[in-house]
């Protein structure tokens, strides 16, 4: 599978260990069905080759060897030119009689409206209306991936749920728009942040479980008010360069308004924190504020909404909480920026001895086929399992990150070794270095919503309950 030097979009990097790879995740995945045909078809050749063949020896062996998935359409072409021979060679009479058929049914259909009508209200009332392209691409790309990947369907069967669309709408399992018991925390928390003094140790403990919608702009803000950085110096970065690519799927953040004010957000913060400077995957952090900030002043779903009918002043008003909320966020974590990214290396190096603990099979697995994790977990620190999750869900554990003490720092470890056990049965189902990784980054969380989200996070919890305060349990 090496791919010509003339058709690689990008030159890897292996100056530093945990180099960022752009592979794709929750928020990127791929829209075209071929590649994952291809990487079956990859699958079964290299099953067909002995054992000693099919060893890498590093991961960046592997990145070598492995076609990217920007080069998904180098084969248009080839397969263009294939289909239209075939359709040259249809038999004109079938063609005939397939649209008669087609006529004939669809003719049924219109004399049948009641059917119809019953069809339609025995679908699942969760089902949304698609509003936007991008919606369309995802579900395309679901009807055609979903068959391949036998080893998925022990997941649960739902309703293709759009992975940008409906950000504000995080409650993918079908549950209804507002129960009984989230309209009274709705109001604890009104009250508590309408009384003179926010007692912030109750507005935490409120938070942790999710916070409404309604509520949460203000409340983010206060969660993030105990610290300003105020640092001075000078920095920089390609920064220009990597805004396009924030979340390329959702209209919103491909405005060149929306981009400008990223790069404002960024650049400034960047120059304030000459220790580590511009980092790709900074810019990920931006959105989940931005977004909610936004929600503030928009009642319809943000994904396709245009900023540019909002005031300078609110807008003005958008950036600055959006850089100020990320740069509080930053202040705890700013290790994992700065050269070589400390930070990361040992938040990766805690996780494996974690895991070795907790589930000492899927630990033995990745040793097995020499699978580090600082190739898959490297972007789980880098950008807070961003990548991996619809930013819905993105939205929702940040709720908890921000109520839980260093909880992006420190808690955060926890939920990402709960993500990584709850995909024990396929990570076990896997048996070579390259299934491994391709699943590691492209796990399949499109369907998560505000249930899976907090299952995860009780699992965390329970973790941090065992090993926190008992740092030695790491170790055998």
């Amino acid at each position: 599978m090496a791919a010509e030097s003339g058709r690689q979009f990008w030159k890897r990097s292996a100056k530093l260990p945990g180099s960022i790879q752009p592979v794709y995740g929750a928020q990127h995945p791929p829209l075209d069905p071929r590649l994952t045909k291809n990487f079956i078809k990859d699958r079964s050749k290299a099953n067909a080759l002995p054992m000693k063949s099919k060893k890498a020896s590093s991961f960046h062996e592997f990145a070598r060897n492995t076609s990217d998935a920007w080069d998904i359409g180098d084969d248009e072409d080839e397969d263009f030119s294939s289909s239209s021979s075939s359709l040259q060679t249809l038999n004109s009479k079938v063609a005939k009689a397939t649209a008669a058929q087609v006529l004939e049914n669809h003719s049924k259909l219109r004399a049948k409206p009641e059917r119809t009508q019953s069809a339609l209200s025995d679908m699942p009332t969760n089902c949304k209306v698609i509003k936007s392209s991008s919606e369309h691409l995802l579900l395309a790309e679901e009807a055609c991936v979903r068959t391949p990947l036998q080893k998925q369907q022990s997941l649960p069967l739902r309703p293709v749920i759009p992975l940008v669309a409906r950000i504000s709408d995080q409650n993918a399992s079908g549950a209804p728009p507002m129960t009984v018991r989230e309209k009274t925390r709705l109001e604890k928390f009104r009250q508590l942040l309408s009384s003179h003094n926010t007692d912030l140790d109750e507005l935490r403990k409120c938070s942790w479980p999710g916070v409404p919608r309604e509520v949460r702009p203000v409340t983010w803000r206060l969660l993030s008010v105990s610290t300003r950085s105020c640092d001075a110096g000078i920095g920089g970065g390609n920064i220009h360069i990597d805004i396009p690519r924030t979340n390329p799927l959702i209209p919103l953040f491909q405005q060149p308004l929306v981009q400008e004010i990223f790069e404002r957000i960024l650049f400034i913060w960047a120059i304030r924190h000459p220790a580590s400077g511009y980092v790709q995957g900074i810019n990920d952090l931006v959105t989940p504020f931005f977004v909610v900030f936004l929600s503030e002043y928009v009642e319809e779903d943000v994904e396709n909404f245009d900023v540019t009918n909002l005031s300078q002043d609110v807008l003005r008003s958008i950036e600055a909480d959006s850089f100020w909320c990320m740069s509080k966020l930053l202040d705890g974590i700013q290790d994992n920026y700065t050269f070589a990214q400390p930070g990361i290396q040992k938040k990766v190096k805690a996780l494996e001895e974690l895991v070795s603990r907790i589930d000492e099979q899927v630990h033995n697995h990745f040793r097995k086929y020499e699978v580090e994790y600082l190739q898959f977990a490297f972007r789980w620190m880098n950008n807070l399992l961003m990548r991996e999750l619809p930013l819905r869900c993105t939205i929702r554990l940040w709720d908890t990150y921000q109520s839980e003490p260093e909880g992006f720092s420190h808690f955060h470890l926890y939920v990402c070794a709960a993500f990584l056990i709850k995909w024990r049965k396929e990570i076990l189902d896997e048996e070579d270095f390259q299934g491994l990784l391709m699943l590691l980054q492209n796990l399949p969380t499109i369907h998560w919503g505000n249930e899976e989200i907090g299952l995860l996070l009780a699992e965390a919890y329970r973790l941090k309950y065992m090993f926190a305060d008992a740092p030695n349990h790491y170790r055998r």
